[in-house]
């Protein structure tokens, strides 16, 4: 009642004592103002400040605060976001200018309807502009957040690319969640409800997703283990191959076959992980069996001394061969030798150049590998011996 009163008082005085030259003047400077206001004044303004402050941060703070805005203005459109500002203020100008010349021509009715709208307005307006601020601020923060994390990583041999990666999405889940409580808090949204729902949430999808949870446990699992990396050679279970992809679920192998096998991260850490790459080098073991009339030692030492004549076996450890059994036919010596780096072709081609290395020196040498042999025989049959053993020995023999 106190607003419609103060209406009707200010449109009798405008009617009484203002004519409509005095209007009519009043109405062209408000135009003027406005238009020099909003198209000269805060342009200049906005553009004059936006220099001043970069002038005055790099005579304070060096070449590191163009390095940053750069880096801001890689994922902010600062001068986008200045247009939409200077946009805005020229909006509010126009309202502002519309507001005066209503109430200059009497229509204060119309002009007090106006400015309660802009009071209903302006709250749902502040927050949309508090969102779009907050959504900018996490895109920053995420380019921000990899960068520190790539840059931290590079200076340590401690944390391999699975690592990394796990890092940057836990530091980007972590960036959606405040973000999200933020515009949660702009809009006065209630969290508390929806904590609760999702907690049951949780509890069902945990239920029902058991298989999924445990192999992203493993994930975690496995990214502080670190038991192998991607490149490297493992044996996992009945899967052997090279590590091409680590993910927070599964773990990726190509076999020699060629075939890509996709593991899943609990099977992983359920079994016995071999790693044939972690140390650099690999040990190989060839058997070879000498004939029983030769000398071992002496066999070893032709073995070991082809085997150092091969290109692809390491010096260090030396190459070491020992008699490890009596067989069927010879009497096996076991080739051991390192490799390096240990990957399964120089593996392959390593062992395939020992084997004729140790043929041709043994052939040198004279010195047999036999193969396997059998001695058959008849036993003598007893003549006092009863008819039925004769033809069970018989039957035997």
């Amino acid at each position: 009642m106190q607003a419609v009163g103060v209406v009707t008082r200010l449109e009798s005085l405008l009617g009484e004592f203002v004519s409509p030259e005095i209007r009519i003047a009043v109405s062209l400077g408000i135009v003027i103002v406005a238009v020099a206001a909003a198209g000269l004044v805060i342009p200049q303004a906005v553009d004059r400040t936006r220099r001043v402050t970069a002038r005055w941060t790099h005579n304070r703070f060096g070449d590191r605060v163009a390095d940053a805005a750069e880096r801001i203005e890689d994922v902010v459109p600062i001068s986008l976001i200045l247009v939409i500002l200077v946009r805005v203020v020229q909006l509010l100008l126009f309202v502002l200018t519309v507001i005066a010349l209503l109430i200059v021509w009497g229509l204060v009715d119309v002009a007090w309807w106006l400015i309660g709208l802009l009071e209903v307005a302006a709250p749902t307006a502040t927050r949309v502009a508090m969102t779009a601020a907050l959504l900018m601020l996490a895109a920053l923060g995420n380019n921000v957040l990899q960068d520190l994390i790539k840059e931290f990583t590079a200076e340590t041999t401690h944390i391999t690319k699975h690592q990394e990666q796990i890092l940057t999405r836990i530091a980007q889940v972590t960036l959606l969640v405040v973000v999200g409580i933020g515009v949660l808090s702009v809009w006065r949204i209630e969290i508390g409800g929806i904590l609760v729902g999702a907690g049951f949430l949780g509890i069902v999808v945990g239920m029902a997703a058991r298989q999924t949870l445990g192999s992203l446990i493993a994930g975690f699992v496995l990214m502080f283990a670190r038991p192998f990396e991607i490149g490297d050679w493992v044996a996992i279970g009945d899967n052997e191959g090279i590590v091409t992809k680590i993910t927070i679920m599964n773990t990726h192998v190509r076999n020699f076959d060629g075939e890509h096998v996709v593991i899943p991260n609990d099977n992983v850490a359920d079994r016995a992980v071999t790693n044939r790459s972690r140390d650099g080098k690999l040990r190989v073991h060839v058997e070879v069996g000498v004939d029983y009339d030769a000398d071992p030692n002496h066999a070893a030492e032709v073995a070991v001394e082809a085997v150092k004549d091969v290109s692809l076996v390491d010096d260090n450890p030396h190459p070491q061969v020992f008699p490890v059994g009596f067989g069927g036919s010879s009497v096996d010596l076991d080739i051991r030798f390192w490799i390096s780096p240990p990957n399964p072709q120089v593996r392959w081609r390593a062992t395939a150049a020992v084997i004729e290395a140790v043929k041709a020196r043994f052939d040198t040498e004279s010195i047999a590998i036999p193969f396997p042999q059998r001695t058959v025989g008849q036993r003598a049959v007893d003549e006092e011996l009863p008819a039925e053993r004769k033809a069970e020995m018989g039957s035997t023999d």
